[in-house]
């Protein structure tokens, strides 16, 4: 009878030794491929995040360049915008990936654009595609 007990605890024991290195097994493979995943979707989303800020900062250094010699009090409006948009592309922090206010800061420096945008004049057509970022007019 304690032969018989012995077996039967084997066996039950065994399924529940599987069941833990199965889960262990599995586990380890998730964290493994969701880190490769996430590493992917990171890289993709920060050169997404990286080609709309570039573009926003080469309009803005282009225009700022026309606009230098202009002295009138409308075009002192629009540098007064320009600066303070290339301020916060500046201030941008590029290499935090961990920054809390990632979001809210390209939103404020998207507004900022659009506000140029219209004191310009211009309608700006910003997209990301397989071939590259682009701004056309």
């Amino acid at each position: 009878m304690a032969g018989s007990q012995d077996m039967f605890d084997a066996i039950v024991m065994a399924d529940e030794r599987f069941h833990g290195e199965g889960y262990q097994e599995g586990y380890e493979e998730g964290s493994s491929l969701g880190r490769i995943e996430g590493r992917q979707y990171g890289a993709l989303h920060g050169a997404k995040i990286g080609s709309e800020i570039g573009c926003y900062q080469g309009f803005a250094l282009a225009w700022k360049s026309l606009l230098h010699g202009s002295a009138g009090e409308k075009d002192s409006r629009k540098m007064k915008v320009l600066e303070s948009l290339i301020g916060m592309i500046e201030k941008f922090p590029y290499d935090d990936p961990t920054y809390d206010r990632l979001h809210e800061d390209l939103d404020s420096i998207r507004g900022k654009f659009k506000q140029l945008c219209s004191l310009l004049n211009v309608q700006p057509d910003f997209k990301v595609t397989a071939e590259g970022a682009g701004l056309s007019f």
